[in-house]
């Protein structure tokens, strides 16, 4: 089959199973002379044409208005954002208002096991603090006690079938949250016990947990390394893209879709991903930057924070499956004034 007859999106001819754009087009591509920086020099150059300029300052006065208007163009891989705005997301979510906003106070109370959980750390603490483990940990008895009101009996029986929960570390959710709260400092150590911080009390204080699920959410964003509790290699740019999967959930989530769209739009996005990972014997390179993604941003952080409904099409634990969309709180907690007016 030639290149004129593969469409860029279509799987790869050779096999790979994976697409001709991030496959043999791409090699290709690297075998020829063409590169990023190549590409922009022939556009500028195509958009110079048959001008004339007075000076050399008139040249790139037109230089920089043409990159100027390149970086606002929407791109097709990265569903209507511009570079400008991409690069927004990545590199300052929290400080650009005119792209994405962090309500400090959401207007519904915050249903996610992230709010649960910190909301029991609360009554356990109460007034005299909680006292850790040697090891540091919250207490067994108090993890058990969580789970089992995170998840009700039958799927507590479910979850422990091979083991109960014997340290914090053994409830993942519980051990996120408590070091999310930890590094957004809501929660500190005094005396040897657990406490909340004044910053804490005065934030329940006056908004309750609508006040405080942003400082979790931005310290589960920004501070806490996802990578810590699988064996994917690091890709630091998936945790960097969460802003990304917020407003791709904007975009698509009111109805469900099976979570392969939300890896694949990833993929698109960052096609040079895939550079960083060598295949194995038991996974190819796309299928575990896919299986990354989908693990940390939408099974983990989007679902611990109540961003994501995620219902189980496939429940083996080596291949699991699912459904996603979006929920009301992520329409409260994450704004995109950039989306008001697109269909």
């Amino acid at each position: 089959m030639s290149r004129d007859r593969t469409g860029r999106n279509d799987p790869c001819p050779c096999g790979s199973g994976r697409k001709f754009k991030h496959c043999c087009l791409r090699a290709r591509a690297e075998g020829s002379t063409s590169t990023p920086t190549v590409d922009v020099s022939e556009a500028l150059h195509e958009a110079i044409g048959e001008r004339t300029f007075d000076s050399l300052d008139d040249v790139r006065a037109f230089a920089q208005s043409f990159m100027r208007e390149r970086n606002a163009a929407p791109v097709a891989d990265f569903h209507g954002l511009s570079p400008e705005q991409m690069g927004r997301l990545l590199d300052a979510p929290f400080d650009s208002p005119t792209v994405v906003r962090f309500p400090r106070i959401i207007d519904i109370e915050p249903e996610a096991p992230v709010a649960t959980l910190f909301s029991l750390l609360i009554e356990a603490i109460g007034e005299r603090g909680l006292k850790p483990t040697k090891t540091g940990n919250l207490p067994r008895r108090f993890c058990r006690e969580a789970a089992l009101a995170l998840w009700g009996q039958s799927t507590y029986e479910a979850n422990t079938r091979f083991g109960d929960i014997n340290s914090e570390t053994d409830f993942l959710e519980l051990h996120a949250t408590r070091l999310i709260a930890e590094q957004a400092g809501l929660v500190r150590r005094y005396a040897g016990r657990v406490i909340l911080s004044r910053e804490a009390r005065r934030l329940l204080r006056d908004g309750g947990l609508r006040h405080v699920y942003a400082k979790l959410l931005a310290s589960g964003a920004r501070t806490l390394n996802w990578a810590y509790w699988d064996r994917y290699p690091e890709l630091r740019i998936v945790q960097r893209s969460f802003a990304f999967t917020c407003y791709l959930l904007h975009r698509y989530g009111d109805v469900e879709r099976d979570q392969a769209f939300y890896e694949e739009a990833f993929v698109d996005a960052f096609p040079l991903t895939l550079d960083e990972v060598e295949p194995t014997p038991y996974s190819s390179v796309e299928t575990t930057v896919r299986g990354c993604y989908a693990l940390r941003m939408l099974e983990r952080f989007g679902a611990l924070f109540g961003l994501v409904n995620m219902r189980a099409t496939r429940e083996d634990i080596v291949n699991r499956a699912y459904q996603v969309s979006a929920t009301p709180l992520l329409h409260a907690a994450v704004k995109f004034p950039i989306l008001s007016g697109r269909p």
